[in-house]
Formats: C-alpha cells, sequence, structure tokens
C-alpha cells in the first residue's frame, strides 16, 4: 500500500502510553508512526541533562516497542553529531516530512502544550491533509468536562473539584459520603520531622540505564555537558513495566508514612517518603487510576492509614486534574499573566545552586542531582523565594520547564504562574503563598546549618527569606488589601515602623543587587 493511502500517527514526547486511542485502532499494514527529538528546548535555554536523557530514552523505548508489534516508526533521533535540522520545532519537521510522505491523513491527540499543539495543527492544516483528532483519556476529566462544572462558577475551588471527582469515581466514597466522614485530611498532614529527623527510611528505588539509555546518556554527555546536572545519574523508568515496579515499590515501602510527613524538609533527603511518580504520570507511562487504586486497596488492606491515602489521591485526582483543567479553560492568556507586576529574572543561584542559604543549597542540590524536589520544596523554598524576590512568573515557568524531568507546559504553568508566584491574581491559589524563614524553620533543620537566623530581617545575619518576606507585603501592601487571607499578614506589617520598613527596602534592595552581580 502507497504512503498516499495510509494514516500518519503522530506520537509526541509525553504520549508514551502503550494503551493509548492513538493505537487503539492501529493497524501495522496501513498506519505509520511519526516521532521526532528536538534539541529546540535546549538550543533556546539551559536545560537539565537529565530531563534530555528522560525524553530520549523514553521515546526510543516506544519506539522499539512498536517495530517489535511490526510497527512501520518514522523516527527523528539526535545523534552524538549534530545535524542542521535538529534544533528546529517538532511543528516544523513535521510539516517538512508532511510534504514529503502526503498520507492520506493524520492523526494526533491531544497535548500537553497548548502552543505546540496549535502549531502541529497549522502544519497538518497548511499541507491541506485531513486530520483525525483523539481526547486523551489518561486524564480523568476531559477539558469539556472541566469547563461545563467552572461554567459559571465565580471561583474555580480545587477542594470543590475534587470532590465531584471523588463522586464521580467512588474514590474513598460510602453511604454517599466520603470514608471517615472528612474529605480532606490536609490537617493530618503537616507535621514535622523534629530534632531527631526521619529514622530508617526506606531506599527508593533504582533502575539502571540498559543499553538503549546507555547510548542517550552518552549522546547528552557530548552534546549538552554544559547544561545543569549530571546525565549518568538518571536513573528513572522510562518504560511502562519499570514505572509500575516504582509505584508497587511506593505502595508497598513509603506510602502509609507518606501523609504524616509529606510536607516535611529534611536536609540532605530529598527524595523522603515521596512517590517521585510524576514524571511516569506525566509521560503516560503510568495510568493516573492504577495509582490512584493501588493506594485504596492498600489502605482496603490495612497497609496505610487514610491520611496518607486521602493525601496521595488528592493530589492525583484533585491537584492534577484541577491544574490540567485550568491550563486548558484559561489558554493562551494564561501564559502571559503578571497580577503582581514582576519583572526580574531568575537568580543565578537557580541554575548553578551556588548560594550560602541552607534551605536553598539543598533544594537545589537536590533538583541538579534528580531533577526533582518534593512539592513544599518547589512551593515553599524555590518558589517562594522567586516570588518574594520579584522573578517575572514566566521566567520561573521556563526555568521550571527546564529543571524538573516531570514538566509539561499544562502542568507547569498553572503551578509556576498560578500556585507558586501568583501571577494569575488568584484562579489557581486565593492567596500568594508568601511566608518568612520562620516556615522553613518549622518545617525543616535547615535553618539550624545556615548561618542566617530566620526570624531576623535586618543585619548581617537576617534571613534572606525573612527580608525579602517583608519587603513583599510593603510593596504589595495596597494590592493585597483586599483579600481576607492576607489581613493577619498585613496587620503585622503595619506593626513595623515606618523606619522599619524603609530599612527593610533597602536591605531587600542590596539583597538583589548582590544576588543578581550588578
Amino acid at each position: 500500500m502507497s504512503l498516499s493511502q495510509r494514516r500518519l500517527i503522530v506520537i509526541l514526547g509525553e504520549q508514551l502510553g502503550r494503551q493509548s486511542p492513538l493505537l487503539e485502532d492501529l493497524d501495522p499494514a496501513t498506519d505509520l508512526i511519526w516521532m521526532a527529538e528536538s534539541a529546540c528546548e535546549p538550543a533556546q535555554r539551559p536545560t537539565h541533562q537529565q530531563r534530555l536523557v528522560l525524553c530520549c530514552s523514553a521515546m526510543r523505548h516506544f519506539r522499539d516497542d512498536m517495530l517489535n508489534r511490526g510497527v512501520e516508526v518514522h523516527y527523528h533521533a539526535l545523534e552524538l553529531t549534530p545535524r542542521p535540522d535538529d534544533e528546529r520545532p517538532i511543528a516544523e519537521r513535521l510539516r517538512q516530512d508532511l510534504d514529503r510522505l502526503a498520507p492520506a491523513c493524520v492523526l494526533m491527540m491531544e497535548g500537553g502544550d497548548w502552543q505546540a499543539e496549535a502549531e502541529l495543527q497549522a502544519a497538518v492544516s497548511d499541507a491541506d491533509i485531513p486530520l483525525q483528532w483523539r481526547e486523551d483519556r489518561h486524564f480523568l476529566c476531559s477539558r469539556s468536562d472541566f469547563a461545563s462544572w467552572a461554567k459559571g462558577r465565580k471561583t474555580l475551588m480545587m477542594e470543590h473539584f475534587y470532590r465531584m471527582m471523588r463522586q464521580r469515581y467512588q474514590v474513598l466514597m460510602e453511604d454517599g459520603g466520603p470514608v471517615g466522614g472528612v474529605w480532606n485530611l490536609d490537617r493530618e498532614n503537616r507535621e514535622s520531622f523534629g530534632k531527631t529527623g526521619p529514622e530508617s527510611l526506606p531506599a527508593h528505588p533504582s533502575f539502571p540505564p540498559d543499553e538503549i539509555t546507555q547510548a542517550v546518556i552518552a549522546m547528552v554527555e557530548t552534546r549538552f555537558s554544559s547544561h545543569p546536572g549530571h546525565a549518568a545519574d538518571f536513573n528513572l523508568p522510562v518504560t511502562p513495566q519499570d514505572a509500575q515496579l516504582a509505584l508497587d515499590d511506593f505502595i508497598a515501602h513509603r506510602l502509609a508514612s507518606f501523609g504524616t510527613w509529606q510536607d516535611a524538609i529534611w536536609v540532605g533527603e530529598p527524595l523522603l517518603y515521596h512517590s517521585r511518580l510524576s514524571t511516569a504520570i506525566n509521560w503516560h507511562l503510568l495510568d493516573p487510576m492504577t495509582c490512584i487504586e493501588a493506594a485504596v486497596n492498600a489502605w482496603q488492606q490495612g497497609q496505610a492509614p487514610l491520611n496518607a491515602v486521602e493525601g496521595f489521591v488528592r493530589q492525583i485526582l484533585g491537584w492534577r486534574e484541577f491544574v490540567h483543567g485550568i491550563y486548558w479553560l484559561k489558554m493562551p492568556e494564561y501564559a502571559s499573566l503578571n497580577a503582581l507586576e514582576h519583572t526580574a529574572d531568575m537568580p543565578n543561584l537557580f541554575w548553578d545552586g551556588q548560594t550560602d542559604m541552607a534551605c536553598l543549597a539543598d533544594a537545589m542540590q537536590a533538583l541538579l542531582k534528580h531533577g526533582y524536589a518534593h512539592h513544599i520544596q518547589r512551593l515553599m523554598v524555590l518558589g517562594l523565594f522567586a516570588q518574594l524576590y520579584g522573578v517575572n512568573p514566566r521566567a520561573f515557568h521556563d526555568w521550571h520547564m527546564a529543571m524538573y524531568l516531570d514538566s509539561v507546559d499544562w502542568v507547569s504553568l498553572p503551578n509556576t504562574v498560578g500556585m507558586s508566584q501568583y501571577g494569575d491574581g488568584g484562579v489557581v491559589g486565593s492567596k500568594p503563598y508568601c511566608a518568612s524563614g520562620a516556615y522553613i524553620n518549622r518545617m525543616s533543620n535547615a535553618c539550624s546549618q545556615c548561618r542566617y537566623q530566620p526570624q531576623k530581617a535586618l543585619g548581617d545575619t537576617a534571613c534572606p527569606f525573612t527580608t525579602l518576606y517583608w519587603d513583599f507585603l510593603d510593596r504589595h501592601e495596597e494590592r493585597l488589601q483586599g483579600n481576607r487571607r492576607m489581613q493577619f499578614q498585613l496587620a503585622n506589617l503595619k506593626r513595623k515602623s515606618q523606619e522599619d520598613r524603609s530599612e527593610i527596602r533597602a536591605a531587600a534592595a542590596r539583597l538583589r543587587k548582590t544576588l543578581t552581580g550588578a
């Protein structure tokens, strides 16, 4: 059969599920899969080496699975020696191949990036080739379902959405209500480790690179050696089989303790009891409902307490689905929101980890080594500092996309521009997540190892978080005055004298100048 009679199925890097709607009616005799690795992202900004390893290795494993099924795959791979086309956007490469291959039609699925999706659709349209479109069933609430839920609501609260999803899928429900009589057990999941720290932490599973991954690591080390992180440290699942093993290990060894200490930080222990499954889920190597059912089953079997299981379920069935819905409801305008009018670039420490602030140094060391930091390090250490510093929320998002292995545009934008930086002015979070060094001192042991004192805003030992916190409130006092959830913090600001506030502003300006090297 000629190519002019065949479907060309486009598979993107985050669409690697073997049960994908793109594959459900695939016919090896009549269909062709198209995939492309690209150096476009690292050409535009520094990109974590392990992110490049993940992208290429997971895609190559998918390619080989399809070849073993007898499917023809038209695949663009990055090689040790750069080629002129490597840095071209995916849509441009598809456009070129459509002209050459001229298939009867193109089959695509909803993607994870608004801009990329629009560009790919335009490429197919310009080629005047019919486009068949598939809904991404990896999400438990479709784009249209979320839009229907959101219609007419003055505010979009994750908690309300989460309860609806629990009812829809009958997860942790009994007699029409939540098991245990409470929807959200977050209050039970805020413990710190105290002075003794975590005891006998279970080891996280490791997935040694196979031959495919080793070849990718060699390519990344050759071509992208100046980028952050170290490719050789990569040890995450790149196949559905290994992703399932990672889930099984979490359920067996860490879920029971996950809830209680999910907000805690301990220097030198970046993984703690966290699942570290977000990368596998976001790249479609692991089904989200499979994760939910495994956790609920552990509770039913008495292997994990309800607070741990509910907290884990809420992250997936609640938060993950909620931010996905927000993204597609609010794009493309959402990407440029900047409610606080912050304009600063990312300080260098966010790329190299060079800082004498113990909590930031610890979080950055973990990020550089693993391409990962758990949600409190992301939100209340790295994200908090960027917000207090005044980083442009889009710059923070771009950094987040470059450094975290689990980042896809749909999940990164609402979490960075919205939740972390309050750039959306309250769409995702009802208030800025701003805090002084006291919060970090309460939730970690970092401050005891730091030369800065969290209670101080002025002086040589003043904590930069605390200085910038009061400066943040001072700068945005008028803007935040109408936010009822900020009244306690603003009342504390008003207790400071004008002289103190002036000194804090000057100290914050000196701190920014030092961190930018100006």
